[in-house]
């Protein structure tokens, strides 16, 4: 049972906890990621800063710097170079994976000070200096820092969570290798993550050691997909792929790419969010060899739509790739039309269309983060309508137990008869649309009752 402390007791108990070994970096493989510094492209002459949810319809202005980073740098590390900053290399180098390094940066509140207690035997600490900045001074309440920050609630487990929610472990054919559909297959290339959601689906797997990208399982899983010839989609996820070194990413997609029957690729990444100086130039000419490849993106809440987001997502569209996103609808951090909107806004001006909107899987410890059904229907209501249609997501269920994404949509159909469907808009007007004549619930066979029309 967790105990709260009193702030006398908060230094020592950082100390006492101080975490000996951070959790293996399985990016250590046989090819690790190039020692060469590769710095932030910043040729995109459309900078954009995040907008608040009030401030979502408002015209966006160009920013060249997102000054809340900056002021961060300037605090914390003081005299690096932009070159060491920009490296990706060194932003994983540099993560804050233990609490003495997270107080440093934020002022711990009592439940995010009493998890480290545990933390060995729960998804692990991991954030990059980059995600840092745009936490850094807020309270324990900011809806970034809720995302990444552990705190005591995780350790409360409610009826129906569980730690493989999906059932991936029931429909896993090989290490590593989901096969749920018919037609497409689920591969976890890596099991690191360069900032550790406390929301994780796979909080079972990640950053515990348990998935490397070994070219011999690797192997194994391309031979799979090679021998089976009604997989057609194969999807990249993990951990994060894009935390590979461009020549085990490049080794990977060219192995399944040489496989006729399948069709497409796709990589699952919150890589741009988190860590977006990890596009770079080599990575899109790796990328781009290897179209048709679609791209997911993991985007949360507006205040991760900064400059730097922006240049990376329009290194990924200028070279052709499809960007979609996959939003989970979180308690307290995007659970509001208002926010949610200006995410959706934000996502359509980076080129990146709103695909998913996730109800947050019931993954043990995740109560604090779960909303209703409701809430998240009440949503999709506040948007369809009210803004673009390409900037409504499709509202799923990931089924427990392997089901399958399963959408829903707010019920607009009032009634239905003979005569037509009655249907309620956005605005809440009702209109009919009528049935062809004589067809019973639009059911038109060539018994009809009416003669001598075409």
């Amino acid at each position: 049972m967790y105990l709260p402390m009193d702030s006398q007791t908060i230094h020592s108990f950082v100390q006492e906890h101080e975490a000996e070994d951070e959790p293996p970096d399985p990016r250590q493989d046989d090819e690790p990621p190039s020692p060469s510094l590769t710095c932030l492209s910043t040729h995109s002459s459309f900078h954009v800063s995040a907008l608040s949810a009030e401030a979502s319809c408002q015209a966006v202005l160009p920013s060249l710097v997102d000054s809340k980073t900056q002021d961060f740098r300037h605090r914390f590390y003081p005299g690096l170079p932009d070159a060491r900053w920009n490296s990706w290399h060194w932003q994983l180098q540099n993560r804050i994976c233990t609490p003495t390094a997270l107080s440093r940066f934020l002022d711990l509140s009592l439940d995010e000070m009493g998890v480290f207690a545990e933390l060995k035997t729960k998804l692990p600490l991991g954030v990059t200096p980059y995600y840092m900045s745009l936490l850094h001074g807020s309270a324990p309440g900011h809806p970034l820092r809720r995302t990444v920050v552990p705190t005591v609630h995780e350790f409360f487990k409610l009826p129906g969570e569980e730690n493989d929610p999906l059932g991936e472990e029931g429909h896993t054919q090989l290490p590593g290798l989901v096969h749920r559909y018919p037609d497409r297959v689920l591969l976890l290339v890596s099991g690191f993550c360069s900032t550790y959601c406390r929301y994780c689906t796979r909080s079972r797997l990640v950053g515990r050691g348990k998935i490397y990208p070994s070219r011999s399982r690797l192997e194994k899983a391309i031979d799979y997909i090679r021998n089976t010839p009604t997989i057609r989609d194969v999807l990249l996820s993990g951990g994060d792929p894009l935390t590979l070194s461009d020549a085990k990413l490049d080794w990977i997609l060219g192995r399944i790419r040489e496989i006729p029957h399948v069709e497409i690729i796709r990589i699952g990444t919150k890589v741009p969010a988190v860590l977006p100086q990890r596009i770079t130039p080599e990575l899109v000419r790796v990328l781009r060899k290897y179209h048709p490849l679609w791209m997911s993106l993991h985007f949360t809440h507006p205040e991760e739509c900064t400059p730097e987001a922006y240049d990376a997502c329009a290194m990924l569209a200028d070279a052709g790739i499809p960007l979609g996103s996959q939003t989970v609808l979180l308690k307290g951090i995007n659970d509001d039309v208002a926010t949610m909107k200006a995410l959706m806004h934000q996502m359509m001006r980076m080129r990146v269309k709103p695909y998913y909107l996730y109800q947050c899987d019931p993954v043990a410890g995740s109560g604090h983060f779960r909303t209703s059904v409701a809430r998240g229907l009440e949503i999709i209501r506040g948007l369809r309508g009210h803004t673009s249609g390409y900037a409504v997501p499709t509202y799923v269920i990931d089924a427990p137990g392997g089901g399958g994404k399963i959408p829903l949509l707010p019920n607009y159909v009032v009634s239905s008869s003979d005569a037509g469907v009655v249907l309620e808009n956005y605005e809440n007007r009702l209109f009919t649309y009528p049935n062809p004549v004589g067809c019973p619930d639009g059911g038109c066979g060539s018994d009809n009752g009416v003669e001598g029309y075409i």
